[in-house]
């Protein structure tokens, strides 16, 4: 597969670079950057253009940019045959209906769209997706830098999603009455699940599933330390986007 990457010059965009390069069946051909140029990187010349993709002949784009520049890339992708994978978060129902039109029917390419690709937070939402009708209440926590902009993180969005579908009633009502600072309950989401969300510097993204019920609680932990933790997923979704047709928004049936 020869593979382009959008957000280049980015953190989590070198490491993408570097990853497909270092990966034997995959060849890195094509960087792009909107607020870059003439930079090399992994011996690629970094451009400010998505026509580069198609010079380059790319199979697949992996995007990890914002969710206002993915709006216009994807849809452009999709129109241009190719195949991709998606990190960027912060997408609502809206962008997701467009996106799945784009990327259906016959002869179109295929995308995915992952709130995260590290092996271990696929599996720790897999997790909480079973515990959750077993217990009377739970709440998440998601722990990421100062640099993350969406809260809370779309890995906690989507392990929400995933526990409250589980279920069948709401958790039990949170019996605080009062909160002495203001949001420090958290925000309620499906099913009376509340998420938490902390910036701090020193993390990379982190996130904790507590459940409990009468005299036991379960701690469900996800801990991605660098941000070649989302690698390998990363490199699946590249070698295998095209046995995955339409819109796909979870790495799991990649595991698969």
């Amino acid at each position: 597969m020869r593979v382009g990457v959008n957000g280049a010059a980015g953190q989590m965009g070198r490491t993408v670079c570097a990853a497909v390069a270092a990966d034997p069946d995959l060849v890195f051909v094509a960087a792009v950057d909107r607020e870059s140029d003439g930079e090399t990187i992994e011996g690629v010349e970094l451009a400010t253009r998505l026509d580069e993709f198609t010079a380059a002949e790319c199979d697949v784009v992996v995007d990890f940019t914002v969710a206002a520049a993915a709006r216009t890339t994807l849809p452009w992708l999709a129109e241009h045959g190719i195949h991709a994978v998606v990190g960027t978060t912060g997408f609502g129902d809206d962008d997701l209906a467009t996106f799945e039109s784009a990327f259906t029917g016959n002869g179109a390419p295929h995308c995915l769209i992952a709130p995260n690709f590290a092996i271990s937070a696929v599996l720790m939402m897999r997790f909480a997706e079973m515990a959750a009708p077993w217990f009377d209440t739970a709440e998440v926590i998601e722990l990421h830098h100062t640099r993350k902009v969406d809260a809370p993180s779309g890995t906690a969005v989507k392990t929400i999603e995933r526990m409250a579908a589980a279920r069948e009633t709401d958790f039990r009502d949170d019996p605080t009455q009062h909160e002495v600072y203001p949001g420090a309950r958290g925000g309620a989401g499906p099913r009376n699940i509340r998420a938490h969300a902390v910036r701090m510097h020193g993390m990379v993204a982190h996130q904790e599933v507590i459940l409990g019920a009468e005299g036991q609680t379960i701690t469900i932990r996800q801990d991605s330390y660098d941000r070649s933790s989302f690698m390998p997923g990363v490199v699946l979704a590249c070698r295998t986007i095209a046995e995955h047709p339409g819109l796909t928004l979870s790495l799991d049936p990649f595991l698969d």
